[in-house]
């Protein structure tokens, strides 16, 4: 599969994600506690994917760094941003082994992208990396899906999408160790050319923690944990809350 194919289903798995509300949260974020910035704050974009996101960050005034285990996603994310004339530095970095010139004002994990890494020691890596990229005083963001979008939402459970150009159906089984969950997703994707449909398959492995162990690595890494909240809005997280948020602070 090419890097523009791979993307293609990316974006199209995501089209629906809510893009400009992490936008929006960290914005909030950022003059509630007031982080000094400037009028362009710094902001390093992990696991940034195919650039959705970094984009729309750099377009809002941000300068924008990006840094993503694929270097085909960061392909695509390069093309996204010359085509919207931003500019925007990328860098092929697993984010558990994540280093660079750091002074960030704010760094984001977002679009569940932490859930991804299979041990606890790759989070605490992630956290203690993200720590010494910030400034001090410097902004964390991260997003998690809750134990209950992971084992209610997700596991047994089917999806599916039927276009005329690409369809695809989404198995999610449990996965070996707790909490977590594996995505057995086929797509179908029309070839114009041939008249004809392509099978593509892929195997996708998350796992969650809950909030307070999240805590607890953020605490031991540096940070002073502001914020704990759920699905975009600055409330406690409940039972049924599907995304978790934390909101962390660089120590001085």
């Amino acid at each position: 599969m090419s890097y523009q194919q791979f993307a293609y289903l990316y974006d199209e798995l995501m089209k629906d994600a809510p893009y400009d509300e992490w936008v929006r949260f960290v914005k909030d974020i950022l003059q509630k506690y007031q982080v000094e910035g400037g009028p362009r704050p710094r902001l390093l974009d992990v696991a940034c994917g195919t650039g959705e996101l970094s984009v729309r960050f750099a377009t809002d005034g941000f300068q924008v760094t990006g840094v993503d285990l694929s270097e085909d996603m960061l392909a695509v994310a390069q093309a996204k941003a010359e085509e919207s004339g931003v500019r925007i530095p990328f860098f092929q970095q697993n984010m558990a082994e994540m280093e660079g010139p750091g002074n960030f004002d704010v760094i984001g994990i977002f679009c569940d992208s932490l859930n991804y890494l299979e041990t606890e020691a790759e989070v605490i890596a992630t956290f203690s990396n993200v720590q010494q990229q910030l400034n001090d005083g410097g902004i964390f963001v991260v997003d998690v899906h809750s134990l209950y979008k992971i084992n209610e939402g997700f596991i047994n459970q089917t999806f599916a999408l039927n276009e005329e150009k690409v369809s695809y159906i989404w198995n999610s089984f449990p996965g070996e160790a707790p909490n977590s969950v594996e995505h057995e997703l086929s797509f179908f994707v029309l070839d114009e050319r041939l008249g004809k449909y392509d099978r593509f398959d892929e195997l996708h492995y998350q796992r969650t923690y809950p909030v307070q162990q999240y805590e607890t690595w953020l605490l031991e890494a540096g940070f002073e944990v502001l914020e704990v909240c759920a699905d975009f809005e600055h409330t406690q997280p409940k039972p049924s809350s599907e995304r978790i948020f934390f909101v962390a602070r660089k120590n001085k």
